[in-house]
C-alpha cells in the first residue's frame, strides 16, 4: 500500500540523531515523519523497571539460561543486557546477522533506540582529529574543521545538559559545561600524582557527562540527575539526556511531527526522471503490511550499520550496488574504539571517607599520546584515553574465612577498602577492506538480507593496545597503589559500542560517500547522519558529535527546502 501524503521529510531511526534530526526539522516548520523499527516507548510510561532493586528478580537481575541464548551476541559487552533492562536490548535470535570476522554488534530496537541505554560520555572533537587523516596520509582528508562544527557544539551542549569542567586543552574543547560532578578521595590522589609525576601534560578530570546537575528554564519538562545510578532502565526524572525525554517531546511541541514505530525501512526509493530520492519503502512488524512513504527529504539515522544496510538494500538502474555506492566505497572504512583492556589497583588509607549517591560517571583521562614531538610515538599513530573510577569494595573482602554469627553480621556493615580501575578507548584508522556487505544467501525474518562484517584490528590497533596497557600501569604505580594488575580481554571491534563509518564524508565523490553537509553526493536530498558519515574514529565517545553533525545538516536541510532545491 501506499500513503499519498507527501512528507516534507521523513527521519529514520530515534536515537540520538534521528531524535535530533526530528527535532530541527520540525522546529524549522517541516511536516516530519520519524520511523522506528521498534516499539513505542513513552517517556516515563515505559520505563518499567526504573524503580526496581536487585531483590525484585530471581537472579538478582542476571540473565535465565534461555535468555542468555536469545542475547548471545548482546552479552558479549559483559555487562548488559541484564533482566531489567533486557527489553531494551534486541533478541539476537530475532535479529541475526552475519561475521566473517567477529564483530560485536550491541543494538536497541525502539523509539529513542541506544539514547537509553548509551553511557552519555559526551566529548567534543578537536582540529587534531579532523586533520589527522589529512596530516598522515591516511584514508580521506575530512571535508570539514572544529570551526565548522564548533557552533553546533555550543547548541546541542546547551540543549541536552552535559556537566564537566573547563581543561583548555587543544586535543579536547572546553564546552556548555553544567557544574561537574565530584571526583572521590581515591580518584583525586590519582588525580594529584599525574599532575606531579608526568611532564608529557596528562591529566585526570571528571568525565563529561550528559547529566543536568543544574536545572534551569532551558530543560523543559527535565529534572536534575538524582545520583541513583539506574539510567539505563529510563530516568523518570529526565536527568540524562535521551530522545525520549528531550528532543522527541520538543519535536512533538510543534505539531509538526508523525511518530511512526514499528516500521522498518529497507529501502529508499529512487525517482529516475527526476533525479532524486521520493521517499521510502516499509515493512510494518505488526502487520506485515509493506509501505511506501513520500517525502521531498530523507534522514537516515537508523544506526550506522543499519543506514548502510538501507543504501545497500536501495537498488536502481542508477545505482545497481546501492544508492551513492557507483565507485564502490558504501560499506567500507567500518571502526570502531579499542575497549576491554586497562589495569586497577588498591588504595591504602581513606578508610575514614565514603561517597553519597550513585554517581553515574567515572573520571576520563584525557589523550596525552601523539599530540606534538615531545609527545610523538614512533610504533602507533593517533591517541587513547582512559575512563575509569574508584570505589570502596564489597563487604565480603572483610568478612573473615570462619566468621559467622555475631562477627558476619558486624562485618557486613563495614565497606571494604579503595579499589580504582581504568579502562582504554584508542582510535581505530580506517581500514579500506574493513567492510560491511549484504548477505547473498541469509535473510532474517522479514526477506530482508542480513548484514555480513568482515572487520577486524589491525597492526596499528595492536600496537596501541600494547601502550595502553603500559600507561595504564605506569600511572596506577606512580600513585604509589598496590596490587597493580592489567587486563585484555578478548575483543573485536564493535564491543566499545562505537561502530562507525561506512558512508564516509570527503570532498570527492569517487572516494567518499557522503559531502560536507550529510548528503549524498549523487542523491542530495538524502542525508545521513549517525555514526555511517565519520570519516576517521578519534579516541573519544563519538555520541556528542553525530548530534553536533546532526543539527548542521538539519538545518541545512530545511534552508534547502525553503529555498525550494527539493521540490
Amino acid at each position: 500500500m501506499n500513503d499519498p501524503k507527501v512528507y516534507d521529510a521523513i527521519v529514520v531511526g530515534t536515537g540520538v540523531s534521528g531524535g535530533w534530526a526530528a527535532k530541527e526539522l520540525c522546529e524549522n516548520g517541516l511536516n516530519t515523519l520519524v520511523l522506528e523499527r521498534g516499539p513505542m516507548v513513552k517517556h516515563v510510561e515505559d520505563y518499567k523497571t526504573m524503580n526496581d532493586d536487585p531483590w525484585d528478580y530471581p537472579f538478582k537481575g542476571e540473565l535465565s539460561r534461555a535468555d542468555k541464548e536469545k542475547y548471545h551476541k548482546q552479552l558479549r559487552v559483559g555487562w548488559a543486557p541484564r533482566d531489567d533492562v533486557k527489553h531494551f536490548f534486541v533478541n539476537d535470535l530475532e535479529h541475526p546477522y552475519q561475521e566473517t570476522k567477529r564483530f560485536d554488534w550491541i543494538r536497541g530496537y525502539q523509539v529513542g533506540g541506544r539514547s537509553l541505554i548509551w553511557g552519555r560520555q559526551s566529548y567534543r572533537w578537536s582540529d587534531i582529529d579532523f586533520e589527522a587523516n589529512k596530516k598522515e596520509g591516511i584514508a580521506v582528508d575530512w571535508p570539514v574543521r572544529y570551526k565548522d562544527i564548533t557552533p553546533w557544539y555550543d547548541k546541542v551542549e546547551s540543549y541536552i545538559g552535559v556537566s564537566g569542567q573547563a581543561l583548555g586543552l587543544k586535543q579536547l574543547p572546553d564546552g556548555k559545561f553544567q557544574p561537574p560532578m565530584e571526583l572521590n578521595c581515591a580518584e583525586k590522589e590519582l588525580q594529584q600524582a599525574l599532575a606531579t609525576n608526568f611532564e608529557d601534560g596528562r591529566l585526570l578530570t571528571i568525565g563529561r557527562v550528559a547529566h543536568i546537575t543544574e536545572k534551569t528554564a532551558e530543560f523543559e519538562g527535565r529534572g536534575p540527575c538524582q545520583y541513583r545510578n539506574r539510567c539505563w532502565r529510563g530516568c523518570p526524572f529526565g536527568g540524562y539526556f535521551s530522545s525520549n525525554s528531550s528532543t522527541l517531546p520538543a519535536a512533538e511541541r510543534t505539531g509538526n511531527m508523525t511518530l511512526r514505530p514499528n516500521s522498518i525501512v529497507h529501502e529508499v526509493i529512487y525517482d529516475e526522471q527526476q533525479k532524486k530520492a521520493t521517499g521510502v519503502r516499509v515493512i510494518d512488524t505488526v502487520t506485515h503490511e509493506k509501505i511506501e512513504f513520500k517525502a521531498n527529504i530523507v534522514f537516515l539515522c537508523a544506526s550506522s550499520m543499519a543506514s548502510v544496510g538501507i543504501l545497500l538494500q536501495s537498488k536502481s538502474k542508477a545505482f545497481p550496488n546501492g544508492m551513492g555506492n557507483n565507485h564502490d566505497q558504501l560499506g567500507r572504512n567500518i571502526m570502531d574504539h579499542h575497549y576491554q583492556l586497562g589495569a586497577s589497583a588498591k588504595v591504602d588509607g581513606h578508610l575514614d571517607k565514603y561517597y553519597k549517591g550513585r554517581r553515574p560517571n567515572g573520571f576520563y583521562i584525557p589523550r596525552f599520546v601523539n599530540l606534538d614531538e615531545k609527545t610523538q610515538r614512533k610504533d602507533f599513530l593517533r591517541g587513547f584515553g582512559y575512563q575509569g573510577g574508584a570505589n570502596r569494595t564489597n563487604w565480603s573482602e572483610m568478612v573473615a574465612e570462619m566468621g559467622y554469627g555475631k562477627a558476619l553480621k558486624e562485618a557486613i556493615l563495614k565497606p571494604g577498602g579503595w579499589e580504582i580501575g581504568m579502562t582504554g578507548f584508542g582510535e581505530m584508522l580506517p581500514h579500506h577492506d574493513n567492510r560491511v556487505t549484504l548477505s547473498k544467501d541469509k535473510k532474517d525474518q522479514w526477506g530482508l538480507p542480513q548484514l555480513d562484517f568482515d572487520v577486524e584490528f589491525k597492526d596499528n590497533e595492536y600496537k596501541m593496545r600494547e601502550a595502553i596497557l603500559e600507561e595504564a600501569a605506569a600511572m596506577l604505580k606512580a600513585a604509589g597503589f598496590r596490587d597493580i594488575s592489567t587486563y585484555d580481554n578478548e575483543t573485536g571491534p564493535g564491543l566499545g559500542i562505537h561502530e562507525m563509518g561506512g558512508a564516509r564524508m570527503g570532498h570527492d565523490p569517487k572516494t567518499s560517500v557522503l559531502n560536507k553537509n550529510n548528503q549524498l553526493h549523487d542523491v542530495p536530498n538524502v542525508y545521513v547522519t549517525d555514526g555511517a558519515f565519520m570519516t576517521s574514529a578519534s579516541c573519544v565517545n563519538p555520541s556528542l558529535t553525530y548530534m553536533a553533525f546532526t543539527a548542521r545538516a538539519a538545518n541545512h536541510a530545511a534552508n534547502q527546502f525553503k529555498q525550494h532545491k527539493f521540490s
